[in-house]
């Protein structure tokens, strides 16, 4: 039997050369008797407007195991939106889950008893009429975003001895930024 896994966490951002290509998923892994079990419950049961929580699915009427449900960190301004998060970005994000199962991140042995929350991040320009959007190059930086955190919940990383080594090598970027702009 697998070990359990009570929960694990994960972040990650992949880009491509356009701003609306951005990935950057935060996943929460673990058993469905547990706490990330009972916040999947809570989550699909308590729908908000402009946030709207589904399951990661191939197509309709064909979810991905371990379950995953996608949480959107942005308020959907509009149809336009909504369709990109939950047609493109949404088989991403299901075609990652099962490749984190093939790649051996998610044991096969698990896939019925853990869960997965995706909180995505979609950027707004997505929604704007006037954005021509690729949706190849969107599906694979969220693919790759997605198993990319996936794999770095499962495995623990970062590590705290790469944190602890490499803390003041690390700046966030939006308070780089902030500092060198001078915005305050």
């Amino acid at each position: 039997m697998a070990k359990k896994i009570v929960m694990r966490t994960g972040e990650a951002l992949v880009e491509a050369d356009e701003a609306w290509s951005a990935a950057e998923p935060e996943v929460v892994i673990g058993e469905l008797d547990g706490p990330v079990g009972y916040a999947i419950a809570n989550l699909i049961g308590d729908q908000v407007k402009g946030h709207s929580r589904v399951w990661a699915i191939l197509n309709s009427d064909v979810q991905v195991r371990p379950a995953t449900l996608m949480v959107s960190k942005y308020t959907a301004p509009n149809a336009r939106y909504t369709n990109v998060l939950m047609g493109t970005v949404q088989a991403a994000i299901a075609n990652a889950v099962l490749d984190a199962v093939r790649a051996g991140h998610i044991p096969k042995a698990k896939v019925n008893d853990i869960g997965i929350i995706v909180a995505v991040w979609l950027d707004p320009s997505a929604g704007d009429a006037k954005t021509k959007i690729d949706h190849e190059v969107l599906f694979r930086t969220h693919r790759e975003a997605t198993l990319k955190a996936i794999a770095k919940a499962m495995n623990h990383e970062p590590s705290i001895d790469w944190l602890l080594k490499n803390q003041k090598k690390v700046g966030h970027y939006f308070h780089e930024l902030a500092l060198q702009d001078g915005l305050g």
